[in-house]
């Protein structure tokens, strides 16, 4: 009997580890959710009514796979210690959306040799440039099927942390959902140890109070220049290099 849970894990492994890119990872982690979880409704509140249900990119939508995909630690060392934004994370970042499109492409195909419809959203680029928010979002979507919980970084924080990339892929078949972490991976969250991501804002978008989005998007845009031999890099990454960049590390009290 297929086990199409494994399979998925097996597929996103595979793509992961035989990526012929620059850029190395880590394990990926891949949750599962229903996608007739209530929050996805409830994301129509929280980001806007644009924001897709899984419904209404698939009418017989049964699962939605959330994957992360985080960097190695070489990529975040790099962006670490440069004083600007480093290249290693702007390549990584090119990449890697690369890798979540195939990924996605050879989950459609496998997946239709069983007779499972898929269907899949482009790595980025796919926000209301007004107000910056997804019609889809990733990483929202990825908290719905368990991997992190939000951090005063305003990403999610999964067990490998917070510096890679999501993709997500919605099924016409059932997988059992993902529990969802029952406590706060961000740090400061959890014991207001730590405001890493707040400091080293290079534009102090990033506060304790919020994040400015588009004084964020402004220094995105302008971290695009520094890169023109790479197509569209509107990238920073400086509030995921911290404590919290790959593993959840737990301060001693």
């Amino acid at each position: 009997m297929l086990r199409l849970d494994k399979k998925i894990i097996a597929i996103i492994n595979q793509q992961t580890g035989n990526s012929n890119a620059i850029t190395k990872y880590r394990k990926p982690l891949i949750g599962f959710a229903s996608a007739h979880d209530p929050l996805f409704e409830q994301m129509k509140d929280i980001i806007g009514p644009h924001h897709l249900h899984p419904t209404e990119l698939l009418a017989e939508a049964q699962t939605v796979i959330a994957f992360f995909l985080p960097f190695a630690e070489t990529v975040v060392a790099a962006n670490r210690k440069d004083p600007q934004i480093a290249r290693e994370w702007a390549v990584a970042y090119i990449e890697t959306n690369k890798l979540i499109e195939t990924i996605g492409t050879e989950l459609k195909k496998e997946l239709a040799a069983h007779g499972i419809i898929t269907v899949t959203q482009q790595a980025t680029h796919n926000f209301n440039e007004q107000d910056l928010t997804a019609g889809w979002s990733h990483k929202s979507v990825a908290y719905v099927a368990g991997l992190g919980t939000f951090g005063l970084n305003h990403l999610l924080i999964t067990a490998a942390g917070c510096a890679g990339r999501f993709g997500s892929t919605v099924i016409s078949a059932k997988i059992p959902p993902s529990p969802r972490p029952t406590i706060e991976n961000c740090h400061y969250l959890r014991d207001s140890k730590c405001q890493f991501c707040v400091s080293n804002c290079p534009t102090g978008a990033l506060t304790i109070q919020g994040l400015d989005k588009k004084r964020c998007y402004a220094q995105l845009l302008d971290v695009d220049k520094q890169f023109p031999d790479l197509g569209l890099c509107d990238i920073c990454g400086k509030c995921a290099v911290g404590p919290c960049a790959s593993t959840i590390r737990l301060f001693s009290s």
